[in-house]
């Protein structure tokens, strides 16, 4: 059992400090092999996990890397250093931190593989670029532990598959290595205790008090949320009340354009001039970091913000978080409200509003299913083989390998314990020749086996392209966007296929400011200020979450009772017209709407799947109606249904609902889409297939996606069973198309489909009707129009006697 020694005793004593339960019982756990603490937000978890390494490296002072700790931000891990300083300064310890991330000088990095620090601060790509090089053996000598922080928010990416990987060759050196994982939010202990451990070794599972419940609630309005739409712009001036009544508050937001839309309204409703600032991944780092120094300054009421601020960064004197938008996700939602009040046994406080009048509903089940502690997540089965690829090339950069030995190595990380030799083996060959189709090419040999058996790099310069491209981090392609003239000052990123649509003159929202297009100038975006007050809203990159299956089932529960004396009397009502005129979703049921609208046949599904799996089965589903004859003409889905419009009634559902059937028409979708395109892209970057990083370059999107695409169209042409083309069909189902939870319905709903023809639109149907992202469809339904209106014609022209086929 590890003790305090002094010096930590005595700066405890000096602050008037106690170690909580959980920090002792870390202490007296050091020698575990494996540990996972699971700890609120502001229960000292972080410091918990590195008092072992300071009372060991006081107790026996010593030189070299001795703890590695493993952060999902580049941010977080400067902010780590910076508290962690505190006590190893005031304390008096011999002890060196230093973090390392893509923002750390070359020389620096360089100077830390000579010398490393006794405690290094890092990010999993930046841990896999370490190992790439030949004298990780040196540099990773007597390593004893590792601290992987926040890592729930690694264990369901690519990400986490990449760190596990990276930790399995660290246990390779250094046999004895101890790992320990902090998190305040797991929904499943156990899970994450899997993914940490060695397989097959097991991982101790250490469950801090709770604390007290949150203070957490709905906003109250004057002003009733809309029946449509996500900016909850209805809000501010409760928001703005709220904002004068605290200290700082976060402001979250699901989207990076949401928070650029909801701080510039908020912005011109801010009569008393409150400093407020925004804060997202698509800003550039200077103005990132200046909001950052405002914030633990204390020089900021609000910041408007986006998952950037969602994990363990401490900044400054947090009292109250509002959630703009439901939150989509209970564990999400957990997170961003252990930002406020950032101390051990205080409740945190925050605040939901709700962006539409579906919303309350979410809102309502997500405040329910926080308070039940009913945490969600989809828990991500095996590890993918993309990254499986680039690990063998990050192998081969730090010299020759045993494949066996390697393969044995791979299979201790708990994503990939299941991975069979064939399929390693299937990896290696696509490292080593590029697959069937490409093996004439010399670029994509990148590994040959030698006559001893071991396998090494083809051309050992080929280490430097393989380092460069390390990562599995898909960016959306983005241009930087600048003042106008030489050496003006950047202000962040807009997509690439936004900055496309823009002409000179136009406007659009980025930081807050209104700016104006000037135009391209060195692959950057030049603007000017404007003082417009409607801009163009650039599309920043990022994921619109959809709503979790837990969180979905919960709101179907909720549609069962009686009555909603939770819910506003505006949505309450809403619901009870609803059951009125039509009935309630049910769980285990599929409820059909059909009813006539604007001159066509509307159709809505009501399948809880989410936002992707909606937008999935309404194109299957159109597809199946072409199949049956019915004439569809477009759809638009939601994360609770999808509607479709056309020509003619469906009479029966049940057979659009065959599930053999829908996956065909996946299929047949998936081979020609742009969907697959993309996903190949990314697949076949981190696979190193493709290099977006070259010496002084780095390729345009429109640069690589031409590469990319006539790369796919080969493969499918020349060898459709080719190991990316196999990755990228599993990736897609898995993620974009989110085909599982589809099936998931189906398979929960059976034949028990429930069909209501209706005379007009159903209360619950009404916000679709408003939806944006409309989907037309081109089919049997144009030909028939057109088809009439040619008959009409003839009539009028008394030529009816003429067939128009």
């Amino acid at each position: 059992m590890t003790v305090l020694p002094a010096p930590l005793d005595d700066w405890f004593l000096a602050r008037g400090w106690q170690m909580h339960p959980h920090q002792r019982d870390m202490l007296a756990r050091a020698g575990s092999g494996c540990l996972l603490l699971i700890a609120p937000t502001g229960g000292g978890k972080t410091l918990a996990g590195f008092l072992p390494t300071l009372a060991e490296l006081t107790a026996t002072p010593r030189t070299g890397l001795h703890t590695l700790y493993i952060s999902p931000l580049k941010a977080l891990a400067s902010d780590i250093r910076r508290n962690l300083m505190v006590p190893i300064e005031e304390a008096g310890l011999p002890i060196r931190v230093e973090d390392r991330t893509g923002d750390t000088p070359s020389g620096r990095k360089r100077r830390q593989r000579a010398d490393p620090p006794q405690i290094l601060l890092t990010t999993p790509e930046s841990l896999a670029l370490l190992t790439s090089y030949e004298d990780a053996p040196r540099m990773f000598a007597g390593l004893q532990r590792v601290v992987v922080d926040e890592i729930h928010a690694l264990a369901e990416s690519k990400r986490g598959d990449q760190l596990m990987l990276s930790l399995a060759r660290l246990n390779t050196l250094c046999p004895g290595l101890r790992r320990v994982g902090l998190s305040a939010t797991v929904e499943d202990p156990a899970a994450i205790a899997r993914l940490l451990a060695r397989a097959p070794d097991p991982c101790e599972i250490l469950l801090a008090d709770p604390g007290p419940e949150p203070d957490i609630s709905m906003l109250q309005t004057d002003a009733a949320p809309p029946w449509s739409g996500g900016g909850a712009a209805y809000a501010i001036p409760a928001v703005l009340d709220e904002v004068r009544q605290h200290r700082t508050t976060l402001i979250f937001h699901n989207t990076r354009a949401q928070a650029e839309i909801f701080f510039h309204n908020l912005w011109l409703a801010n009569e008393d001039a409150l400093p407020i600032g925004i804060h997202h991944g698509s800003l550039d780092r200077a103005q990132r970091e200046k909001v950052e120094a405002a914030m633990v300054n204390g020089d900021l009421r609000a910041i408007v913000c986006t998952g950037s601020l969602d994990l363990g960064i401490d900044w400054g004197d947090v009292d109250l978080v509002i959630q703009i938008g439901a939150p989509k996700n209970v564990k999400r939602l957990v997170q961003r409200i252990g930002r406020a009040n950032h101390r051990y046994n205080a409740p945190s406080r925050a605040l939901l509003v709700p962006a539409n009048r579906f919303e309350v509903v979410e809102c309502v089940a997500a405040l329910e299913a926080v308070r039940a502690l009913d945490l969600d997540g989809d828990w991500r089965a095996r590890g993918p083989r993309d990254v499986l690829c680039q690990h063998i090339l990050i192998a081969a950069c730090a010299g020759p390998f045993e494949p066996g030995a390697l393969y044995t190595e791979m299979t201790s990380a708990g994503a990939y314990a299941d991975l069979t030799r064939a399929e390693f083996d299937a990896c290696l060959d696509f490292c080593a020749t590029g697959g069937y189709a490409l093996r004439a090419y010399d670029r994509w040999q990148r590994i040959l086996q030698r006559p001893d058996g071991l396998w090494q790099l083809r051309d050992p310069r080929a280490a430097a392209r393989i380092r460069m491209n390390i990562g599995t981090i898909q960016d959306t392609d983005t241009l930087k966007v600048r003042w106008r003239g030489r050496g003006g000052a950047p202000l962040g990123e807009i997509e690439e296929s936004f900055a496309a649509s823009l002409t000179k003159g136009d406007t659009f929202l980025i930081g807050g400011q209104i700016v104006r297009y000037e135009g391209l100038r060195e692959m950057s975006v030049e603007v000017s200020r404007d003082a417009a007050k409607k801009p163009k809203i650039a599309t920043f990159m990022g994921t619109k979450f959809a709503t979790s299956t837990q969180l979905s089932h919960r709101i179907l529960r909720m549609f069962q009772q009686d009555g909603w004396p939770g819910l506003p009397a505006h949505t309450s009502e809403w619901l009870a017209l609803q059951r009125e005129m039509s009935e309630l979703p049910v769980e285990g049921r599929l409820l059909i709407e059909s009813f006539p609208h604007d001159g066509r046949e509307q159709l809505v599904a009501y399948g809880f799947a989410g936002r992707n799996a909606m937008q999935t089965l309404g194109l299957l589903l159109t597809k199946r109606m072409e199949e049956e004859g019915l004439a569809p003409m477009g759809f638009v889905a939601s994360d609770y249904a999808v509607l479709i419009w056309g020509l003619d009634a469906v009479i029966d559902p049940a057979p659009l609902f065959d599930l053999d059937k829908l996956a065909a028409g996946l299929d047949g979708w998936l081979q020609g889409n742009a969907v697959m395109k993309r996903t190949f892209r990314a697949s076949a970057t981190i696979a190193g297939l493709i290099e977006r990083n070259t010496a002084g370059a780095r390729k345009s999107g429109r640069q690589a996606t031409m590469s990319s695409d006539v790369l796919y169209d080969t493969l499918v042409k020349y060898d459709p069973d080719h190991l990316l083309l196999q990755i990228t069909r599993e990736e897609a189902m898995r993620g974009l198309v989110d085909f599982n939870r589809i099936r998931e319905m189906c398979a929960r709903v059976g034949d028990r489909i429930d069909l209501r023809r209706l005379k007009r639109v159903s209360p619950l149907s009404a916000p679709l009707l408003l939806e944006p992202g409309r989907v037309p469809i081109r089919g049997s339904a144009d030909e028939r129009l057109l088809r009439d209106e040619i008959t009409a014609l003839l009539e009028i022209s008394g030529l009816a006697q003429i067939s128009p086929g």
